[in-house]
């Protein structure tokens, strides 16, 4: 009731390609402020083995310059630093997910250690650009097993979508609570004329 959420998940991309098609999703002539808070959530692909996975590979240091582009794009257009919220990548099960690839007759493109090295890169850009950050890859690895939290060693699980909406909601739930809800709460509906409650 206090806003909409634009999801723009976009399946398989890394930084390099999501830093061309950002302006696209959020142009010039958005209202900036009709928008509370924008996520930016890449690196699992990024962090592909290059051996392995040339397409979707980007290089660690493109990874950081990538992320850093899409926060200056976005302060372009007049949403500041504090409305924005860079997650790192998830950890990866690396026994599940080279399970799921040789299925495919592939073998397996990424290791843990290396996505690490791209969710710190992700954590560093936060603090240089003055954003949020949510470091889902440490969060996860809080739990020993934190093999319920993705699907196939790669990809969130429902488990892991409930812990990243909990983690999320912590950081969206201060930027959201001084906003005035835009209909009234079912129970402030009068039944006997919703007209009144609603139009």
């Amino acid at each position: 009731r206090k806003c909409d959420v634009l999801n723009r998940g976009i399946s398989g991309y890394n930084t390099r390609w999501a830093k061309l098609i950002l302006p696209r999703l959020i142009t010039e002539s958005t209202s900036a402020d009709s928008i509370v808070a924008v996520t930016i959530f890449f690196g699992a692909n990024d962090s592909a083995l290059k051996e392995l996975n040339p397409k979707q590979h980007v290089p660690l240091e493109e990874y950081a310059a990538n992320l850093k582009s899409m926060v200056q794009y976005l302060k372009s257009v007049d949403i500041t630093a504090d409305r924005i919220i860079l997650i790192t990548p998830p950890p990866l099960q690396e026994s599940a997910w080279e399970k799921a690839c040789l299925a495919k007759g592939d073998k397996l493109n990424r290791c843990n250690a290396t996505t690490g090295q791209y969710a710190q890169a992700c954590v560093q850009v936060a603090r240089e650009c003055g954003t949020d950050v949510l470091d889902l890859w440490t969060l996860m690895q809080k739990n020993q097993d934190f093999s319920s939290y993705l699907s196939d060693g790669l990809h969130l699980s429902t488990k892991g979508n409930s812990f990243l909406a909990a983690q999320l909601w912590s950081r969206l739930e201060n930027k959201l609570s001084a906003l005035p809800s835009l209909l009234p709460y079912w129970r402030d509906v009068d039944h006997t004329n919703p007209e009144a409650s609603l139009l």
